[in-house]
């Protein structure tokens, strides 16, 4: 069962979430908050896999209550989705640089929800192509990124692996475009996780950017994969 807390100031959109949410037999609602501070609270009391999280809300918004959660070690497989209506680069860039796991427009099917909650309790980034290339060109704006700073470590293969995932390609696009086999191309993911201390695939995009590894319209006229595919209500 996927626990999910909800975070939220509107108690309507709250009850909303989780009506949608609830329909689904492998997904619960574990608790709602209607602001950062008490959405931190109810994270370390209830330890959710997924907490859905809004970004403006009185006092403590949900930007800062992601960095709370990212940061608590006692958290750290707690995965937070930035849950919003407002859809600008700042947001796109703040909720990643937070350390959220994806991005998610509050007018998204409800089947895309379900899917974006299975999808971010599953070890994988909420971030479609499209979301992809915006959060970075933001980044690229606000930060230039200076060349040359990924670590020593990282092999050419590694590299080439990173540039991929930044792209917004899945797994299995990974592996058809770099041919090697689906269980390897986890591996490289694994291991660029471990290398770059990077929570999720989210995270990577980010570094892979701010690096200078990959620059905003690199790679566009390639075909992604979409990582949200449709799923059962």
């Amino acid at each position: 069962m996927i626990r999910v807390a909800l975070v939220d100031d509107q108690e309507l959109m709250r009850a909303g979430v989780r009506a949608l949410l609830e329909r689904a037999p492998d997904i619960t609602v574990v608790g709602e908050a209607a602001d950062g501070l008490a959405g931190y609270a109810l994270a370390v009391a209830e330890r959710p896999d997924v907490v859905l999280m809004d970004i403006r809300m009185p006092g403590v918004d949900g930007i800062e209550a992601t960095r709370r959660i990212v940061a608590d070690e006692r958290l750290r497989d707690v995965r937070v989705v930035v849950l919003t209506t407002f859809d600008t680069d700042e947001h796109l860039f703040d909720a990643i640089h937070a350390g959220s796991s994806g991005f998610l427009l509050k007018n998204a099917a409800p089947d895309d929800l379900r899917a974006a909650v299975r999808t971010v309790a599953g070890g994988e980034a909420l971030l479609s192509p499209s979301v992809t290339r915006r959060v970075l060109a933001a980044v690229a704006h606000r930060h230039p990124p200076p060349r040359g700073q990924l670590p020593a470590a990282l092999t050419e293969r590694e590299r080439e692996l990173l540039a991929e995932i930044a792209a917004g390609r899945s797994n299995d696009e990974i592996s058809r475009r770099l041919f090697l086999s689906p269980a390897t191309t986890r591996t490289y993911v694994s291991r660029l996780l471990t290398k770059l201390g990077a929570r999720d695939r989210a995270q990577l995009v980010h570094f892979a950017y701010e690096s200078g590894l990959v620059q905003p319209g690199e790679n566009d006229g390639s075909p992604v994969a979409d990582p949200l595919p449709r799923s059962r209500p």
